[in-house]
């Protein structure tokens, strides 16, 4: 089951290779639910698939309503190394090997809903960074009552040299306008996505030539999805559900840095692709 957040059409819902409108509902009381892939089910039971329906002459919003979104960090091992080898010189890499092998995750902050950019968007790169990467991040939608409900994929935009050069220096570096996408929908599945070996997919085209193309599985996480739920759920409540992207496994080379017009594409099974389009963040 997936649930796209129209513009024109509000909800609509792919169910058994067909197409639903949900128009009459509100997103944060539609998917805050537990159960929800049942409750869903029981809601089209009772009514009529859309017939000749193109959702790709639709406007897809990102797949959020007031949420916050948070994200986790260093859980893959690609990811450790990389942060470790951009803080080295400034002698802050142990920081993140702590952190890899510590029974607490590192979990912070990303972004309102409101800064959340959909599929076909703009994210932004820092004017005042001179290292930038997108993070392609399995999402995990986590309902006010603590139940992992949904998956969709997330870009974490993140600036490597911001980061690199202090640790404490991350909120600058992760947390700005356009730094956060989701999409194409929400992934309500039948059982945990983890319980197969997903892959996450990250291709960057310039110029429409493609300059970097790497998968993942995310079976190569060194921590799994009810432990991050967890640990974010111990200390907040959160009355509409959050979002929490998982981390990333996929990282380009320390000799590349995103540009203005550069398309993001991140891939994960069952979900979809979600593409954007990078631009400089205007002062």
């Amino acid at each position: 089951m997936k649930i796209y957040n129209t513009k024109e059409e509000g909800i609509i819902v792919f169910f058994k290779d067909q197409y639903y409108s949900l128009k009459e509902y509100g997103w944060d009381d539609l998917v805050n639910q537990v159960h929800l892939r049942a409750k869903v089910k029981l809601i089209l039971d009772d009514r009529l698939p859309l017939v000749n329906f193109d959702i790709s002459k639709l406007t897809l919003l990102p797949p959020i309503g007031q949420q916050e979104v948070w994200a986790s960090g260093v859980t893959y091992l690609r990811s450790k190394n990389a942060r470790m080898a951009e803080s080295q010189s400034k002698e802050g890499g142990d920081f993140y090997d702590k952190v890899y092998v510590a029974e607490r995750p590192e979990l912070f902050f990303k972004s309102t809903a409101a800064r959340v950019v959909g599929p076909l968007g703009e994210v932004n790169i820092r004017p005042d960074s001179t290292w930038d990467v997108p993070e392609p991040e399995l999402t995990l939608f986590i309902t006010s009552e603590g139940s992992i409900e949904g998956y969709t994929a997330g870009n974490d935009m993140s600036s490597r040299s911001i980061e690199g050069q202090n640790p404490l220096y991350l909120p600058q570096a992760k947390m700005y306008e356009k730094s956060a996408a989701l999409g194409p929908c929400l992934y309500v599945p039948k059982e945990s996505v983890f319980k197969a070996n997903t892959q996450i997919r990250l291709k960057i085209s310039r110029g429409g030539e493609v300059c970097f193309d790497e998968s993942i599985g995310i079976d190569q996480m060194k921590r799994n999805e009810v432990e991050l739920k967890d640990y974010l759920m111990y200390g907040y409540t959160f009355p509409v559900g959050v979002y929490l992207m998982t981390g990333t496994g996929i990282v380009p080379p320390d000799s590349f840095t995103l540009a203005a017009g550069d398309v993001v594409s991140i891939s994960i099974d069952g979900i979809g692709e979600l593409v954007n389009t990078v631009a400089v963040l205007q002062k």
